[in-house]
């Protein structure tokens, strides 16, 4: 027998569309940062852009979709004692997890690379701030994968 469709309950539906809003803005802010640091060339204005993007976007992004990720796995049950939680959920919180942190490192990295922009320094920071951006583009795609094909 086959299942055809879950249907979860309607609390459950504003912690989940919290979780994929955040995670839609995190994404969003992750390829306009990475985007306009990777075509910078060099130039100041987006260079800033890359950065602030990645600030005021990412980051806000990654909270949103960190607390709504919690809201909705508490709802579901998988943050019980004594509950197993699936694989899936393990692989995506871990994600979360060390990607928050990258992007801290990213950001710290960034903001330092931004300030000595005005001494005419800090592109070499900014290009280490879009690496961290791929790499966080590539780990999310991972996750994006687990949270929707839920391996087991």
């Amino acid at each position: 027998m086959n299942v055809l469709a879950v249907i979860r309950p309607d609390s459950w539906n504003f912690p989940l569309f919290l979780h994929v809003l955040g995670a839609m803005i995190l994404v969003g802010g992750l390829l306009t940062g990475a985007s306009s640091l990777g075509f910078a060339r060099g130039d100041v204005r987006f260079l800033r852009l890359g950065y602030w993007s990645l600030l005021a976007v990412s980051l806000p992004g990654w909270i949103l979709m960190r607390a709504g990720g919690e809201w909705i796995a508490s709802r579901e049950g998988w943050t019980k004692k004594g509950v197993p939680s699936p694989t899936w959920l393990d692989i995506g919180s871990l994600l979360a997890d060390l990607g928050g942190l990258i992007l801290l490192v990213s950001l710290v990295v960034g903001g330092i690379g931004v300030y000595r922009l005005r001494q005419g320094k800090g592109a070499g920071l900014l290009k280490a701030t879009l690496v961290l951006s791929l790499v966080l583009l590539a780990a999310y795609v991972v996750a994006v994968w687990a949270m929707a094909g839920k391996p087991s």
